[in-house]
């Protein structure tokens, strides 16, 4: 067996040594054949030459002729082997020549241009901004980076940075061999010490242009680029770049970013005692983190600034001086204002610009929130949810808009964004029952159908026979019947029975194409919703009731809400302005007599009282109340012509409140009424509300009261009549 081994052995080394051989000698072929090439290539060039010379005529002068014959070579015997050998040598080193610079080329080629510095690798932080200028939050992805000007910052923050990173930096043309290169090799085989080898402008190169292996590939790329950058950038340019991309620990790219995320502040407002510290970050962030090891951060601080008074860049006094100063380092955590309403506007943009952009694009967002507004809803809505927690009642929420622009000025997604477990779910955007405050949108259109406020309807029991055998009978809040009542009265005072009534005769479907039209977007298949619809039967969102009331605030124009003001480019080039686009999508009268109904605070006391939470003093406002079945959500909606306040309260896990919770008295109205108190008060105009359209007349109608009516309509009804046939009293069935 041992010998059957050294046989297949010996078989396999005697194949592969004649393949060796065979390629060898196809080698030299190919270099002789090269050679002899170019040997006859060269000779024809020249004899070429000499052909055209011959052929020249030039003015008085005798023109020469020269005789070129080339010897013919006859080579025989061993003449014949150094003549192929000389070829065979001249075709090799052409050959490698020709490879080399081939080679050399396709490197030279695959390195990425300088001028892409800035442009890739190069992520950006989107930056939002409430309406006033004041910042809310930076969206980014892995990387926190905002950029800014060399000039706008203190001369210090560049000489600390030069003096611990590559002192000579004005000197060398991009790379430093002496004070560069072998002083890290020094300092990092004799201290141990983390040295950077490269000078500023090769780890610009390497953090924006190559990848961070270490291989000696890499670093002739590095070096090349190095010098390239030099021949296409000042020194100030190349340093500028370098402070808005160097890593600075964490999420923090940028002199700026971290200078906001160690001390809170602009990197124009750093302390030399502060950007000695930043400047000692870069080649190591965990070392010398302030978070991580404060006393490795403060010995790495003097260090900086006992290189900068050594290089007189400062003075002794500026040194001790910057060495006793305190550094207040700004506690590690997540900085963000109004969270809930960030967050929406980020989807928005990401709708508009893709995720990618927003988190990597460098946007300045001007949004539409008011700090001081948000801030009032959020205390507002905390102190009031403490007061009702003896009603099961966890959560809250609270939006208000500018009708006339659709602006969001706020927006309280919950009682506490930090809560968990579901503090962050945003209520605002979150499908949930709107109970009675769809009844406006209902009756818009029976007003558009020939309804008036004046209009009788039977408050009474009635069953609806449905198919398959199924009955629906409603029932109002209370439990009692109330006789027949106005339109007016009807809706003033959230009679569920007379709104089934009104929908049962003017259609579902076409109420839900009403609703669409308005701003509703979530009832998209019509044959899940009946008669129910009226009382609340159908979940919405409060940002889409904020722009269905809105059409009712804008007197029959619907504008979209929107959280966003201007949106600007890196460049500060304008990518989106607030430019809200208006369209007609019901009568100004009907929106003028639903308005004045829900303002009527005479008309709803026989449900809510004289003084209830839904009046405020010495300003007319319409707002309208929801509560669903078994109070699992509790609404109020209210507006005039300058603001919206949508409030909601109940639970995340969608668990009933107390049954003593009694809609305009506790639950959503204080809030309500808390809010829009603030704002009419601080913000508002004294007598905001609208005048009487054109197309809408009055009558003196029942208890010396005025009633509106669309032309055309007011002799349908007999004020007189219907005064004689309404019984507003309560009576049980």
């Amino acid at each position: 067996m041992l010998k059957g081994r050294l046989n297949s052995f010996r078989l396999l080394l005697s194949a592969l040594l004649n393949n060796f051989f065979k390629l060898l000698y196809l080698l030299i072929k190919l270099f002789i054949f090269i050679g002899d090439i170019t040997r006859k290539f060269i000779f024809r060039i020249f004899r070429l030459f000499l052909f055209l010379l011959r052929k020249l005529r030039l003015p008085k002068l005798k023109p020469v002729r020269p005789k070129v014959r080339l010897p013919k070579i006859r080579i025989r015997g061993i003449h014949f082997f150094w003549m192929k050998l000389r070829y065979f040598l001249f075709g090799s080193f052409l050959t490698l020549v020709v490879l080399f610079f081939y080679q050399s080329y396709i490197f030279v080629d695959s390195l990425p241009s300088p001028q892409k510095i800035g442009k890739i690798n190069y992520p950006l932080s989107t930056h939002i901004y409430d309406r006033n200028g004041k910042l809310l939050y930076e969206v980014y992805r892995d990387q926190n980076r905002t950029p800014i000007r060399i000039e706008e910052i203190p001369t210090y923050i560049k000489e600390a940075t030069i003096a611990i990173e590559d002192k000579d930096f004005y000197k060398h043309n991009g790379v430093s061999l002496v004070s560069g290169i072998l002083r890290a090799l020094k300092e990092t085989a004799v201290k141990g010490d983390l040295q950077g080898g490269s000078t500023i402008t090769q780890q610009l190169v390497k953090s924006s242009l190559l990848s961070s292996e270490r291989t000696i590939k890499r670093k002739v790329k590095e070096i090349i680029l190095a010098l390239w950058t030099e021949k296409l950038f000042s020194k100030d340019q190349i340093l500028e770049m370098y402070l808005n991309q160097v890593p600075y620990g964490g999420s923090s790219y940028g002199i700026e970013e971290a200078a906001k995320t160690y001390f809170g502040k602009q990197a124009q407002s750093l302390t030399l005692s502060e950007a000695a510290l930043l400047a000692g970050l870069p080649q190591a962030p965990t070392l010398y983190s302030p978070y991580v090891n404060p006393k490795k951060a403060i010995s790495r601080r003097d260090e900086i600034l006992s290189l900068m008074n050594k290089l007189k860049y400062i003075n002794q006094k500026e040194y001790v001086k910057a060495v006793k100063e305190e550094i207040n380092i700004v506690p590690l955590e997540a900085r963000i204002s109004a969270p809930h309403f960030v967050f929406y506007v980020k989807s928005v943009l990401e709708e508009f610009f893709g995720i990618k952009q927003v988190e990597e694009g460098g946007f300045k967002v001007i949004s539409s929130v008011d700090l001081d507004i948000q801030h009032k809803a959020e205390e507002i809505l905390s102190e009031e949810i403490e007061k009702i927690k003896a009603f099961n009642v966890t959560n809250g929420a609270i939006l208000v808009t500018r009708p006339s622009t659709g602006e969001i000025l706020a927006m309280v997604g919950s009682v506490d964004y930090h809560l968990e477990p579901f503090g962050a779910f945003n209520v605002t955007t979150a499908f949930r029952q709107p109970g009675s405050s769809i009844k406006p949108l209902m009756y818009s259109l029976a007003l558009e159908k020939n309804y008036t406020a004046a209009n009788i309807i039977d408050d009474s029991p009635i069953t609806f026979q449905l198919g398959g055998g199924y009955t629906y009978k409603p029932v109002n809040y209370d439990g009692r019947f109330h006789g027949r009542v106005t339109l007016r009265l009807a809706l003033a005072n959230s009679y569920n029975i007379p709104a089934v009534k009104v929908l049962n005769s003017i259609g579902v479907d076409n109420f839900i194409n009403h609703a669409r039209r308005m701003g509703i977007q979530t009832w998209n298949d019509p044959s899940r919703y009946g008669l129910s619809l009226t009382l609340g039967g159908g979940e919405v969102k409060l940002v889409d009731m904020a722009t269905a009331y809105g059409v009712l605030a804008n007197q029959g124009y619907k504008v979209n809400t929107t959280p966003l003001v201007r949106v600007e480019d890196l460049s500060g080039n304008s990518v989106y302005d607030l430019n809200p686009s208006r369209s007609k999508v019901l009568n100004d009268g009907v929106a003028y007599i639903v308005s004045d109904i829900l303002s009527d605070n005479f008309a709803r006391q026989i449900a809510f009282g004289s003084r209830s939470m839904l009046e405020i003093p010495g300003y007319k406002v319409a707002v309208k109340t929801g509560t669903t079945d078994e109070k699992k959500d509790n609404l109020t909606i209210g507006y005039n012509p300058e603001f919206l306040v949508a409030v909601w309260v109940g639970n995340n896990d969608n668990s009933p409140m107390n049954q003593a919770l009694t809609s305009g008295v506790t639950g959503a109205a204080p809030i309500w009424n808390r809010m829009m108190s603030y704002l009419v008060s601080n913000y508002g105009s004294k007598n905001a509300w609208y005048a009487k359209p054109e197309n809408v007349v009055d009558r003196m109608c029942y208890f010396g009261r005025v009633e509106y009516f669309l032309k055309g309509t007011e002799n349908s009804v007999s004020c007189k009549d219907n005064l004689l046939k309404t019984t507003p009293t309560p009576k049980k069935d």
